[in-house]
């Protein structure tokens, strides 16, 4: 997981079933955030026990997922949407530490 790159961007609860494309176009429609920015794009599922984390690493795209056998992934509260999170904060958050 690329998390040496600064501030990556941190979304809301999504569908989780939702692949690529549909957290993508996520990215684009709602985050209003370019997809080959160098940003990490984060989504936890509704349900808080999965993660997804969205990357461009300069010749397509990297989907990584987790889903949690208990518990759930401390979430911040985002007042528009999303919010930057440094590399250490994006590491606690796919490990599911608060």
């Amino acid at each position: 997981m690329p998390v040496e790159r600064g501030d990556r961007e941190h979304g809301h609860g999504v569908h989780t079933q939702g692949g690529i494309a549909g957290l993508a176009a996520l990215v684009q429609d709602v985050l209003h955030q370019k997809l080959a920015s160098g940003a990490v794009f984060a989504f936890r599922g509704r349900r808080g026990d999965r993660i997804k984390l969205l990357y461009w690493d300069g010749q397509g795209f990297c989907l990584y997922y987790k889903v949690l056998e208990r518990g759930r992934f401390p979430w911040p509260s985002a007042a528009n949407g999303s919010i930057r999170l440094t590399s250490a904060q994006l590491a606690m958050l796919w490990e599911g530490i608060d």
